[in-house]
């Protein structure tokens, strides 16, 4: 028999007492951060960093859950700290999630007095996979994909006052279905992890006017300054829109329209952002009552060719070679989910610290902080689309999707572009990584320009490459390799090195650790790598406009990272990396 919400609830206890029950579940490796974790504020920054209201509720922390049979019989109950997923040790329950069951997630809520009268939207940052959502019993709609937020206006199910009761039903199969889900599997082993099921990034409420803005795009022209917005809305209304630019506290241009047009202005004596210096412009937005902040940058990412003909990356018209690390994005604690704000943005410092200037996201989708950080702090980033659907071997060209599989690919891929179009650190987009469910290559990344002409497009990252994007993309390991030189698209190694080195403590799993090439000591460690940067010197002669080296850090049974998982340990001298 399917329980009841009362019979999910936990008996009644005090917030203090139910926070001194709550702790970490077993793990066999934690971070630093996870000791700053506790339900009393979790994940506790405003999630929406590229567009920000002033007024908002956090729901993150200790919500009841239980865990439903397919004949909806309870398998287990109790509570679990949001946002981190019900696998994480950061959960309090270290569960599982198989494909027939059902995650119910329960908590109440109350709307301030202060926004009586307003619009109420519930915010979902992410959950994986298959969401519904109803509040005091009426159903408010449900969402199907694992990367993208999304959100629902609660205002007509809200009672009067007092508790409102919030319920949150989700169903993921993981890989044992075709969606998008990265490198998550039921059965981890080698380049194959724990997977994330349930509410894994933050859940929030907001009040907005009826006509509220929903999102702001700034496209930006580097050579004129010319800057042009496009704001929608709630409502399809003639409204009058007004944007205020400012910069270290000055204000550099204002600009007013409708909605439904674009708004355009020019910022004069801009500046373009780049890596060395990552100049963001704030822009205050109105719309009736609304107001919200938002933010934009000038810059340019092109592929065009150097004084020998030969086809380079391009940063604002200078050329620029992307070096990089493959980033998973994983966590011993959080998996998904980085145990603090603090800890994602460390990830992005010590990267550039060690001197590079790009990430490639592999195969999953941050949260907007870790985003709005890599603006800030200058750091290029190459986003993967996560994969999904048949893996196949090398020269085995492409799949053929069901329609099922096919729509819901292309329906988080044009999501996953639409939510990040406004920021600037992202300068490339990747729909296929190593003919892991890789289809229509050439018509996906024409798509992908015509949707977003202002990033380059690698339109398949290893094995199976087709005559389109702008680059021709290998993996070599341990490497460096450049692909044949091409006329138009720039020789790209989008993965190489691979060197290992498992350091005792700091593993997370005793027996079968691996690198592409794995060493007993640093000192052997670091004279492989530096070999493999004294070849890439010479692949970049020959024609190679960037690299990308595997990995930031250790993912679970994989030991090649430059840091150990648990992000305690640098393997190689920091200043000799940096060099």
């Amino acid at each position: 028999m399917k329980p009841t919400p009362a019979a999910l609830a936990i008996a009644a206890v005090t917030a203090s007492s139910a926070f001194a029950q709550w702790q970490p579940a077993d793990a066999p490796l934690m971070t630093r951060w996870a000791g700053d974790v506790s339900p009393d504020n979790p994940w506790p920054e405003y999630p929406r960093p590229t567009l920000v209201r002033d007024a908002w509720q956090s729901l993150n922390g200790l919500w009841d859950f239980a865990i439903l049979g397919s004949n909806g019989d309870e398998a287990t109950s109790g509570q679990i700290l949001v946002p981190y997923p019900l696998e994480s040790a950061l959960s309090g329950v270290g569960g599982r999630l198989e494909p027939d069951q059902t995650l119910v997630y329960e908590r109440t809520f109350e709307v301030p007095a202060a926004w009586r009268g307003q619009r109420i939207v519930l915010h979902f940052e992410a959950s994986d996979f298959h969401t519904r959502v109803s509040v005091n019993g009426k159903a408010l709609g449900e969402h199907v994909g694992g990367y993208d937020r999304f959100s629902f206006d609660i205002t007509g199910a809200l009672s009067a006052g007092g508790a409102q009761q919030l319920r949150v039903e989700v169903q993921d199969p993981t890989d044992s279905k075709t969606q998008p889900r990265g490198k998550q599997t039921l059965n981890p082993h080698g380049i194959w992890y724990t997977p994330t099921s349930g509410l894994w990034q933050s859940v929030w409420l907001e009040p907005t006017p009826s006509n509220a803005i929903e999102t702001v795009r700034f496209d930006t022209d580097i050579s004129t300054g010319d800057v042009t917005a496009h704001i929608t809305s709630t409502k399809d209304a003639d409204a009058p829109v007004s944007i205020r630019v400012t910069h270290d506290g000055r204000t550099v241009a204002t600009a007013s329209g409708k909605l439904g047009a674009p708004v355009r202005f020019t910022v004069a004596d801009h500046d373009n952002w780049s890596p060395d210096s990552p100049t963001l412009y704030d822009a205050e937005v109105t719309l009736g009552d609304d107001k919200a902040g938002a933010y934009f940058a000038f810059r340019e990412i092109t592929v065009e060719h150097d004084g020998q003909g030969v086809p380079r990356f391009h940063l604002n018209g200078e050329p620029i070679f992307l070096f990089g690390t493959l980033d998973q994005g994983f966590w011993p604690d959080g998996l998904y989910t980085p145990p603090t704000a603090e800890a994602a943005i460390y990830d992005i410092e010590i990267t550039k610290e060690l001197g590079f200037n790009t990430i490639r996201k592999h195969v999953k989708v941050e949260p907007e902080i870790w985003y709005a950080a890599c603006d800030r702090l200058g750091m290029l980033v190459i986003q993967d689309m996560p994969t999904g659907d048949e893996h196949i071997g090398p020269g085995r060209g492409e799949i053929t999707r069901s329609p099922e599989s096919a729509a819901q690919y292309m329906l988080e891929l044009d999501e996953l572009i639409a939510q990040h179009r406004n920021n600037p650190s992202i300068i490339m987009w990747c729909p296929h990584n190593e003919g892991w469910g890789q289809f229509n290559t050439v018509a996906i990344a024409k798509h992908i320009k015509a949707t977003d002409p202002t990033r380059l497009v690698d339109p398949a990252s290893g094995w199976n490459d087709f005559p389109a994007g702008d680059m021709h993309d290998i993996h070599v390991y341990p490497g460096p390799a450049t692909p044949p030189l091409e006329e138009y698209r720039a020789a790209f190694l989008g993965e190489f090195g691979g060197l290992g080195l498992p350091i005792e403590g700091h593993i997370w799993q005793s027996r079968d650790n691996w690198g592409y090439r794995t060493y007993d000591n640093k000192d052997t460690l670091w004279e492989n790598y530096a070999k493999l940067m004294e070849q890439l010197r010479w692949e970049i002669a020959r024609g190679l406009a960037g690299a990308i080296y595997t990995q930031t850090t250790d993912v679970e049974g994989e030991v090649n990272g430059l840091l150990t998982y648990d992000r305690e340990i640098v393997k190689m001298n920091a200043d000799k990396l940096r060099e």
